[in-house]
């Protein structure tokens, strides 16, 4: 498996996938060709489908613009082999001709992929030797350590300072939403949630309270990210808003201090370090199931860690976190991450809540191993038709009219 640091990125919504990915790679793709005349991109299958709505063409523009003019082509209903959210980058010269061509995909979390098996200039080298939730709960076992530990021994020293950023910014996102108000970009015209949340939350009683602050610590990180916010991958930028709020409330409410929040981070970033290397944690690869149920499972675990879980209780949280969501659809409408995007964040954070409480109720044994699950949802989510998976034609997103949710 790869660094933490491929995981957790931090950057500016709303889409890792279809936002942060597309952007990045017209930065490399402008520093071959800075001296073209004209660009052209062809964005396929859900890149296409919901571009628009994830500001997939104005990321790429501000890039390329900068240089010479930019036309964005739309083939929604082409999906290429390797991924759906595919990409083709061409350079031309003052005659039209073409200079370079580059096909490229955006394989969920912000990463970029040539779809090489070899030679792939992505290709970075593995960190960690053990890739599954058994093996390393084993480990943890056999040697009396937990999950942060074996991230502590196969990173290098400075993941506790990149870690240190990645907490600092998703408190500082919370911190901006719970304190921002008007409406969301796009024909939605949605209204931020997240400060009218937190001023009820605050004068409820305890029991009531408790819920109502990380429904408003999700929500604030989720509209942050929904108007192009800066925010952290978690594993996604849509499923950005669970792990903050969970670790957000914990260190505020129960006093955990920044240490035992970082170890708290690194075992929610292996956990989904396991679903991204065994299975996929992109909406348009296996739908909403890899992206805010995966946040869940890290949230889940992070939370079971923080209380003092065990090795197998922690997994247990994490598989739970994972197992409810199966079969999530990612059905945004408009192709915006906001409907149902936010709320879903808002209750995944209660739910790996949840999921902690009734794993610290157990001793850890259960039927159903995390590994097991993610395979499951693997292959559910290839099962799941395209129109359920980031294209916004089908689900929730048909609600509205084709015609506002696709680039037609």
């Amino acid at each position: 498996m790869k660094s933490l640091r491929e995981l957790y990125k931090i950057g500016k919504g709303p889409s890792s996938s279809h936002t942060m990915g597309p952007q990045k790679a017209a930065k490399i793709f402008l520093e071959k060709h800075r001296d073209a005349a004209s660009y052209e991109v062809t964005l396929y299958g859900s890149l296409a489908a919901t571009g628009k709505g994830h500001m997939t063409d104005v990321a790429i523009k501000e890039v390329l613009q900068t240089v010479a003019p930019v036309e964005i082509i739309w083939q929604p209903d082409v999906f290429m082999p390797y991924h759906p959210n595919g990409m083709k980058f061409v350079s031309m010269d003052a005659g039209k001709n073409v200079t370079d061509e580059w096909t490229v995909y955006s394989i969920g979390g912000g990463a970029l992929s040539e779809g090489k098996a070899e030679n792939d200039m992505f290709d970075s080298p593995d960190v960690y030797d053990m890739n599954c939730m058994t093996e390393i709960m084993k480990w943890c076992e056999d040697t009396g350590r937990s999950y942060w530990e074996y991230v502590d021994l196969c990173e290098d020293s400075s993941i506790w300072d990149y870690l240190m950023e990645v907490w600092r910014t998703m408190q500082a996102a919370i911190e901006r939403g719970i304190n921002k108000e008007g409406r969301l970009p796009g024909p939605l015209n949605l209204a931020r949630k997240a400060p009218t949340y937190y001023v009820k939350a605050s004068g409820y009683k305890q029991s009531l309270q408790t819920r109502g602050l990380v429904y408003a610590y999700a929500l604030a990180v989720s509209e942050e990210n929904a108007s192009g916010g800066t925010i952290v991958t978690a594993p996604t930028c849509g499923a950005s808003g669970v792990l903050p709020a969970v670790l957000y409330h914990l260190s505020k409410g129960h006093n955990f201090n920044d240490t035992r929040i970082l170890h708290a981070i690194a075992t929610a970033g292996l956990i989904g370090n396991i679903v991204k290397q065994n299975a996929s944690i992109s909406g348009a690869d296996v739908g909403c199931q890899g992206e805010v149920g995966v946040a869940c499972a890290m949230a889940s675990g992070a939370a079971c860690q923080l209380f003092g879980g065990s090795p197998s209780q922690i997994e247990y949280a994490a598989e739970m976190g994972l197992e409810h969501h199966l079969g999530m659809t990612c059905d945004p409408i408009c192709g915006l991450v906001q409907i149902p995007c936010i709320e879903r964040n808002a209750f995944a954070a209660t739910r790996a809540l949840d999921s902690n409480l009734y794993s610290a109720f157990s001793d850890g044994s259960h039927r159903v191993p995390f590994d097991k699950v993610v395979n499951v949802m693997k292959q559910t989510g290839h099962d799941i038709p395209s129109l359920y998976k980031e294209t916004s034609s089908g689900g929730l997103a048909k609600i509205l009219d084709p015609k506002a949710s696709r680039n037609e």
